[in-house]
């Protein structure tokens, strides 16, 4: 990536692939990013960028756009990335208009921006709803034949009921970003000298279904 500064040094494009330019009246050839000097390229105003820190997880955090300014000695422009504007919402938000009344929908139903434990929530039932699921053919011929479900398949099923409880409860529990955070992070332990899974993160954490998968359809 590169920077195209005019006269008083002042940032007037940001090239983020060699292409063609002109400058001065003067068409230089895209080919000019890769064979010329930088003191070269900075005779007609073109200049490195760098990047200065690193993309936040976006999942957690609102960013501030990037930012671009010329370096001290203004052979370079330094790009800024990283610097949070906001934590994601926790909790659901209820919009209201440039009047601070209630947004309603449609319907006249309160417009409702869900927040990240109710996201995350929605996320755990549908996982558990479709881990079940796989097995309805069980429970249709247990309804229409009165055959008997498994028991490996009854006892799987219960656990993942009880996994779905479980991160709900620690989700309710979640009650700032970091408690919110660490939910979703593994732990690691060194085998060997590598670094391997200890401890599935609690949301990730669900019963496993090797005793099940036969049944599975």
């Amino acid at each position: 990536m590169w920077a195209l500064l005019d006269d008083s040094d002042n940032i007037t494009e940001i090239i983020a692939h060699p292409k063609s330019l002109v400058i001065d009246d003067i068409r230089h050839p895209k080919a000019l990013f890769r064979a010329w000097t930088d003191a070269e390229k900075k005779a007609i105003g073109i200049v490195p960028v760098t990047t200065s820190g690193s993309h936040l997880d976006i999942k957690y955090y609102i960013e501030v756009d990037e930012a671009f300014a010329i370096a001290g000695d203004k052979n370079s422009v330094v790009r800024t990335i990283g610097v949070k504007a906001a934590d994601r919402k926790l909790t659901d938000t209820d919009e209201v208009d440039e009047d601070g009344d209630p947004l309603l929908d449609d319907d006249g139903v309160q417009v409702v921006t869900l927040g990240l434990k109710s996201k995350a929530k929605n996320k755990a039932s549908t996982d558990a709803n479709g881990f079940i699921k796989a097995f309805g053919w069980l429970i249709q011929r247990k309804v229409t034949a009165n055959t008997a479900i498994p028991s490996t398949v009854t006892t799987y099923m219960a656990a993942i009921r009880t996994d779905h409880g479980d991160i709900t409860t620690a989700l309710n529990g979640a009650n700032t970003l970091t408690k919110f955070i660490a939910l979703h992070n593994d732990t690691y332990k060194t085998v060997d000298g590598q670094q391997v899974v200890d401890v599935v993160a609690r949301i990730n954490r669900w019963t496993s279904d090797t005793n099940v998968k036969a049944y599975r359809r």
